[in-house]
């Protein structure tokens, strides 16, 4: 182990982890009415687009965890665990903040979304030691924000994290990584299957209303995708910063095609973000 890499990488984490927390208190949590701490159900809420979000983002937070901690030297196992436990315990603490908020609640369906984007990753990482099978996001704009900015968001950047609408998640296999190692399948080429959903103006039912203003009936479906994707972690180049950014941004579903499923039928999108 290199004892200097690793001082940085836990300086690094732990100012990243307190500055991001006081950052998301300060924004999110300050202004609303506090209680003890509590759990409620949301689990019926933004048809469950949530918590697939919940989930890919304790797979990719795990991830980078473990590169940090593998750059210093530490061996792949106690790499894997304490990335992971990282993970978790960044994820933790929102779920604490969401407890003792009144407005809200601890969710348990959260915790265990994030548990299982914890475990999906260590998992592949102490079995294959490698991702075989790995979480991505893509986002793409929609309308319903301009109904309810105060919810889905009022600039760019709140609309990618709120409007559930935008939003796909993807579970991307790579099938290179199942076959022998002479095939000469491509590494990099993956297949993905996505999910999304559309027509939501509120969490658990739509709204009719906002400030006076009647907000149209939408219908809320599902959507379920299938197509190619590439997987930016296993490209490789000469030059290490361009690796270290690849795997960086690896979590991105690229704009390619996919075929969408939903209750209004098949529909084939040539660049599906």
């Amino acid at each position: 182990v290199d004892r200097k890499k690793l001082s940085y990488v836990i300086i690094g984490g732990s100012v990243l982890y307190a500055t991001s927390m006081t950052a998301l208190y300060t924004t999110w949590y300050k202004d609303y009415p506090q209680s003890s701490f509590h759990f409620f159900n949301d689990s019926k809420e933004w048809l469950q687009v949530d918590k697939t979000g919940h989930a890919t983002t304790a797979y990719y937070v795990s991830y980078l965890g473990y590169q940090s901690l593998k750059y210093t030297g530490l061996n792949e196992n106690k790499s894997v665990l304490l990335g992971t436990l990282a993970s978790w315990t960044f994820l933790t603490t929102i779920e604490t903040f969401d407890g003792f908020s009144r407005q809200w609640g601890a969710s348990a369906t959260d915790l265990t979304a994030n548990t299982l984007g914890c475990g999906l990753f260590a998992g592949q990482q102490l079995i294959w030691r490698e991702q075989r099978v790995s979480l991505k996001w893509s986002y793409h704009q929609t309308g319903f924000p301009d109904y309810r900015p105060d919810l889905l968001g009022d600039n760019f950047p709140e609309k990618m994290l709120k409007d559930y609408n935008g939003q796909t998640y993807w579970i991307s296999f790579n099938l290179k990584s199942f076959m022998h190692d002479e095939s000469v399948f491509p590494a990099w080429l993956n297949f993905s299957l996505g999910y999304g959903a559309e027509g939501m103006t509120g969490a658990e039912k739509n709204s009719l209303t906002y400030q006076g203003y009647e907000i149209p009936a939408f219908e809320r479906y599902r959507q379920y995708y299938f197509g190619p994707d590439i997987d930016l972690t296993r490209i490789r180049t000469r030059s290490a910063f361009l690796n270290a950014a690849l795997r960086t941004i690896g979590f991105i579903r690229l704009p390619l095609p996919a075929l969408e499923f939903s209750s209004r039928g098949i529909k084939f999108h040539p660049f599906c973000f």
